[in-house]
């Protein structure tokens, strides 16, 4: 595996890569980003993974201070996958003119997590585009956990007739039903035994939102004594059309975000 941390030796070495696989990640390495690399590894003749920990798309100082950094684990555990190249490149190499670009996504970044996250999904697509521009790959790897993201970033690449093809790769679960997350990291035990209540209430209840919406106060209420303090949205959406579903065969996510301590989790059933 090549370790670059130039700019322009990256673009040097990748010069006449024809079929390249791009794995975004900010490091934490886990499960999900095991199964998405190899997916890439399985698909293309080479692989680009990046670790790169975007400060602007952090709402709160706080929490782009506390996300879990181990970078010496995330590149001993690449190897061992026999990834291609890894890319680390600094804040400088990504915003040389400081970070002023302003960047038009789809209205869909207003809702669910944009609603509390003002100026998030515009950086992350920023960076993404970025990152596509230096790396030209032909396909670009993401998880479906962060649905939201994915639907907003395809829908930017689509509409600019970006050549690089999005290839969803499903959620990973822990065994407790836990959506894999590079913040599951910075959770208590107890934390972790909460999140998968959660997830196993929504998997049983998904059904039951379609006809019943009344159902979800009871749904919101019970996952507070869990011991959620706080629930950013729960919704039942028709993730293509961005709308609330009304008829039963209709194909539908229900997305949640909410927060154990300062730790926010998002997952979609």
């Amino acid at each position: 595996m090549k370790i670059i941390r130039s700019k322009k030796k990256l673009i040097q070495i990748l010069k006449g890569e024809k079929d390249l696989g791009f794995v975004p990640t900010m490091g934490a390495i886990h499960k999900a980003h095991i199964y998405i690399l190899k997916k890439s590894i399985s698909l293309c003749k080479k692989t680009i993974v990046t670790i790169f920990v975007n400060k602007p798309q952090f709402n709160e100082i706080t929490d782009y201070k506390k996300y879990p950094r181990n970078f010496k684990k995330d590149i001993s555990i690449l190897r061992k996958y026999n990834v291609d190249y890894l890319y680390l490149p600094t804040m400088k190499q990504m915003y040389p003119f400081g970070y002023n670009r302003k960047i038009k996504i789809s209205s869909f970044s207003k809702k669910l997590c944009g609603k509390s996250r003002p100026g998030h999904f515009e950086s992350v697509v920023d960076v993404i585009d970025r990152f596509i521009k230096i790396i030209n790959p032909s396909k670009i790897f993401l998880g479906e956990k962060d649905i939201q993201q994915l639907k907003i970033i395809e829908e930017f690449i689509n509409k600019n007739k970006i050549k690089t093809k999005v290839v969803r790769c499903k959620t990973i679960r822990e065994k407790n039903g836990v959506a894999c997350s590079s913040r599951n990291f910075l959770l208590t035990a107890n934390d972790f035994i909460i999140a998968s209540r959660v997830y196993k209430l929504l998997y049983k209840s998904k059904k039951l939102l379609i006809m019943k919406k009344k159902i979800l106060k009871k749904i919101k209420n019970k996952i507070f004594q869990f011991g959620v303090k706080k629930i950013d949205y729960i919704e039942l959406i028709d993730i293509n059309k961005q709308t609330r579903p009304f008829k039963k065969n209709k194909k539908y996510k229900l997305l949640i975000a909410y927060y154990l301590g300062s730790t926010r989790l998002i997952d979609n059933i």
